[in-house]
C-alpha cells in the first residue's frame, strides 16, 4: 500500500513530537530537582527566607530575556538549535553548581550560586519556549478540540515530571549529598541532549522570512493583555511556592526534606494531571476562543478566594498541616485550568509564522511574574509570614482576573482556530 505524502509528513511530525517532548521531560525533571535540590541545602546551611529568593533572581530575570529574544533567535535559525542549547547550557549549571566550595565565604557563595542559578535560568526557558513553539509545528491538522486536547497533555505530563522532580531533588539529597545529586543530573541530562541531537531533523520553527528585530516587542492586543494576565497569575503562584511552603513546613512544622519534596511533588503532579484534563471541564466554542476567553476569568475570579479561605482556616485555629495541605490543593486545581486555558488560548491567538515570537513574548511575561513572585515569596514570609504570602497571591490573581476582563469574547465569529497548535503551562 502506498504512502502518501501528507502520511509521511504526519508520521515525521508525530516523531518530531516525541523527540522534542521527551527531551523537555527530561530538562523538565532535572529543573524541578535542582530547584528543591538547592532550596533545602541551602535553608540548611541557615540562609535566611529572603536570601534563599535572592538566589533565584538571575535565575528568573534571565528567563525574562531569554524568553524576549529566544523567540526571535527560534524563528530565525530554527527551534532544534535552541532546544540543544538549553539542554547543553542545564548541563553546565549542574557541574557549575557541583564545584561550589563549602569553604568559601558567604558572599561569594551566593555570587556562585546565583550565577550558576541565571545559567540554568536561560537554559530553562530556551529548553521550554523551544518545546513548546516546535508543537505547533508537528502536531498533525486538526480541529480546536485536537488544539486544546494536545495543549492539556504536554502542559500536564510536563508539571507531572517537574513535581517528581521536586521528590527526586530531596531524595537525592538526603542519599547522594549536594554535590552527588548533581552529577546524576548532569549526566542524566547529557545522555537526553545526545538522544536528541542524534535524533531530531530539520527546522523547526525557522521563519521563512527574516524577522525584524521590531517584532520582538510589536505583539496584538490580544497577546500584550493575555501576557500581563499571565505575569500576576505565575506571581500569584511562586509568592507562596518558592520559599514561603517550603521553609514554612520545614521549619515551622518540622517536616523532613523527603516530607517536603514529597508535598510539593505530589502538588504539581496532581496539578499536571488536573490540566491534562481541562479540555473536558471547560466549555468550547465553534471558534476556539470566546468562549475559552470567559473560562480564563471564571476560574481566575474563583481562584483569587482560595488563598483568603486559607488564612481564615489558619486564623480559626485549625490545624496548620491540614489547612495548607487542603487548601493549596484547591488552589492547585483552579490554578492548573486557569493556567492550561491560557496556554491555549496564546497559540490560538498566533499566527504559524509568529509562533515562536509570539510564545517567547508571552513566557517572557511568565517569567517576570515568577520573578517578582520569587523576591515576594522570601520578602513576604520573613517579614509577614505564610499568611502574608497567602494574601499576596490572592492579591495578584485578582490583578489576573481584572486584566482579563479586556480580552475580547466577540469579534470571533466565522473564524476557525489554527489547525495544529499548542503550547505549555509553567
Amino acid at each position: 500500500m502506498t504512502t502518501t505524502t501528507a502520511e509521511k509528513g504526519a508520521a515525521r511530525g508525530l516523531r518530531d513530537y516525541a523527540i522534542v517532548t521527551a527531551s523537555y521531560w527530561g530538562f523538565t525533571l532535572t529543573d524541578g530537582a535542582l530547584r528543591m535540590l538547592v532550596l533545602l541545602h541551602f535553608n540548611q546551611l541557615g540562609y535566611t527566607p529572603f536570601q534563599l529568593a535572592f538566589l533565584f533572581v538571575l535565575y528568573e530575570f534571565f528567563g525574562i530575556v531569554t524568553n524576549l529574544f529566544g523567540g526571535y533567535l527560534g524563528a530565525r535559525f530554527g527551534l532544534r538549535w535552541t532546544l540543544y542549547a538549553g539542554l547543553g547550557l542545564q548541563v553546565a549549571a549542574l557541574l557549575m553548581l557541583s564545584m561550589l566550595d563549602p569553604e568559601w565565604a558567604l558572599a561569594a557563595s551566593v555570587a556562585y550560586v546565583v550565577a550558576a542559578q541565571g545559567l540554568a535560568g536561560i537554559a530553562k526557558d530556551l529548553t521550554k519556549m523551544s518545546s513548546k513553539s516546535a508543537i505547533k509545528l508537528v502536531v498533525p491538522d486538526g480541529g480546536n478540540s485536537t488544539l486544546f486536547r494536545w495543549v492539556a497533555i504536554l502542559t500536564g505530563s510536563k508539571n507531572a515530571l517537574k513535581g517528581l522532580g521536586f521528590f527526586v531533588g530531596g531524595l537525592l539529597l538526603s542519599t547522594a549529598g549536594f554535590q552527588g545529586g548533581l552529577w546524576i543530573m548532569a549526566g542524566a541530562l547529557a545522555c537526553v541532549l545526545l538522544g536528541a541531537l542524534l535524533l531530531l531533523r530539520g527546522d523547526l520553527g525557522r521563519s521563512k522570512a527574516k524577522p525584524k528585530f521590531s517584532t520582538l516587542l510589536s505583539k496584538t492586543t490580544e497577546i500584550n493583555w493575555l501576557s500581563a494576565a499571565r505575569f500576576f497569575l505565575f506571581g500569584a503562584r511562586d509568592v507562596w511556592f518558592v520559599v514561603g511552603v517550603p521553609v514554612f513546613l520545614y521549619s515551622q512544622l518540622g517536616w523532613t526534606f523527603i516530607q517536603v519534596g514529597t508535598f510539593l511533588a505530589a502538588w504539581v503532579i496532581g496539578y499536571g494531571f488536573v490540566q491534562a484534563a481541562a479540555p473536558a471541564v471547560v466549555s468550547r466554542s465553534p471558534d476556539g476562543r470566546s468562549a475559552e476567553t470567559r473560562a480564563a476569568r471564571l476560574y481566575a475570579l474563583q481562584l483569587a478566594f482560595i488563598p483568603v479561605l486559607i488564612v481564615v482556616g489558619l486564623n480559626a485555629g485549625f490545624p496548620p498541616d491540614i489547612v495548607i495541605i487542603a487548601g493549596l490543593l484547591l488552589f492547585g486545581v483552579y490554578f492548573a485550568i486557569n493556567s492550561s486555558v491560557h496556554s491555549y488560548l496564546i497559540l490560538a491567538y498566533s499566527d504559524g509564522d509568529k509562533v515562536a515570537l509570539n510564545v517567547g513574548f508571552y513566557y517572557m511575561a511568565n517569567a517576570g511574574g515568577r520573578l517578582v513572585g520569587s523576591l515576594l515569596s522570601g520578602l513576604v514570609y520573613q517579614y509577614a509570614g505564610i499568611v502574608g504570602c497567602l494574601l499576596t497571591a490572592s492579591a495578584m490573581v485578582a490583578a489576573s482576573f481584572i486584566i482579563t476582563l479586556v480580552l475580547p469574547t466577540k469579534g470571533f465569529e466565522g473564524v476557525v482556530a489554527p489547525q495544529g497548535a499548542l503550547p505549555d503551562s509553567e
